[in-house]
């Protein structure tokens, strides 16, 4: 099922179990699909792009969230990781910490990289490997580590 049906069915069922923190979430979803659309005049969006699309609209509630803790806005921040758990179902399985060192461990062997020269490099490859799989800067933070032992 595309990522926009699995959206209009949860939808339904969050309109009849009257849950706004998931109906919120999931018309911010829709409403992204639906931009991403329009602005590449596709009929479907690849599984890439949806996968794409979810992780920004995690990032931009995780990112929220620590802003209204810093800020002391407890009220502000629940609603926002609430959103998060909603979208973050449509997300591929997320990978653990030790998979992903070891998979980073692999491209670094891999491409011989022997320094922070080489992270670029690395960081290239391992972004491609684990779209999806892996927030970008957890993979940043253990390529750094990696590197720099």
């Amino acid at each position: 099922m595309s990522l926009e049906k699995d959206v209009m069915t949860q939808m339904k069922a969050a309109m009849k179990a009257k849950d706004s923190a998931a109906l919120e979430a999931l018309r911010a979803v829709k409403g992204a699909i639906l931009l991403a659309k329009t602005e590449n005049s596709q009929q479907e969006l690849t599984k890439e792009q949806e996968v794409k699309i979810v992780q920004k609209l995690v990032k931009q509630r995780k990112d929220s969230a620590q802003v209204y803790r810093e800020q002391n806005r407890e009220d502000l921040a629940e609603p926002e990781e609430k959103q998060i758990e909603v979208i973050a179902q449509f997300l591929p399985e997320q990978l653990s910490e030790a998979e992903i060192e070891a998979k980073v461990e692999a491209i670094i062997a891999e491409t011989g990289a022997d320094g922070m020269k080489d992270m670029g490099k690395v960081m290239g490859i391992a972004s491609q490997q684990l779209a999806g799989k892996a927030d970008g800067k957890t993979i940043s933070t253990v390529v750094k580590q990696k590197l720099s032992n």
